[in-house]
């Protein structure tokens, strides 16, 4: 009868380990959680795309874009070239080509083809009050190209390959805006900047190779 006590106490301890381990084993598997879904975060934030850095469009640099844009017309789609059967002499013309003319081509690329109206009428502003900004600076080089550009409301993010070469400082401006695929190509060098249009990719992360002119 003395060993009652004993072997209550044994059984009672039995019970109680399995609950332990349980308890144990689920604090452990909501400690793995924890940590997987850090290192999922983390990781996400690691392999983030180029293009998702930065996303949001800045208030200031979209309000930029749409204050020089104000007096252009919507984003229509880009104009064919014109088609069709070639215009008739008048009668009696004794106008003729010569044996060796060249017969203008239509462009089927570039910036004619493939920017939409409001894109090519603002890339004639842009490239106006860059180039008057650029034309007196001395001494261009990319900080003070990138300081000026900066002032006329052009956001670091979309600057890209500022790079010297001798006296002249070269850039890439990215002006991707409602859909459009407007970018600018610039060369500062005092009087003789030039800043034109190019085309860039509709979709995806901005890169000099992959603009066209």
């Amino acid at each position: 009868m003395r060993r009652t006590p004993a072997l209550t106490s044994t059984f009672a301890r039995s019970r109680r380990r399995p609950r332990l381990t349980l308890v144990v084993t689920a604090l452990a598997v909501l400690a793995l959680g924890a940590c997987g879904t850090e290192k999922t975060n983390a990781d996400g934030e690691q392999t983030k795309p180029a293009d998702a850095v930065g996303g949001r469009p800045d208030a200031a640099f979209t309000a930029m874009l749409d204050e020089i844009a104000q007096s252009c017309p919507p984003s229509a789609p880009p104009q064919a070239p014109p088609s069709g059967p070639a215009e008739t002499l008048p009668s009696g013309s004794v106008e003729t080509a010569p044996d060796d003319a060249i017969e203008p081509i239509a462009p089927t690329a570039g910036p004619e083809v493939e920017l939409n109206a409001r894109d090519w009428c603002a890339s004639a502003l842009h490239e106006e009050r860059i180039a008057q900004a650029l034309w007196d600076l001395a001494e261009p080089t990319p900080t003070k190209v990138r300081a000026i550009l900066n002032d006329l409301g052009y956001v670091d993010e979309r600057i890209h390959d500022l790079k010297q070469s001798g006296a002249t400082t070269r850039f890439f401006l990215d002006l991707r805006d409602k859909g459009g695929q407007l970018c600018l190509e610039g060369s500062a060098a005092g009087e003789q900047t030039v800043v034109d249009k190019c085309v860039a990719p509709a979709t995806g992360p901005f890169t000099a190779g992959g603009r066209k002119q």
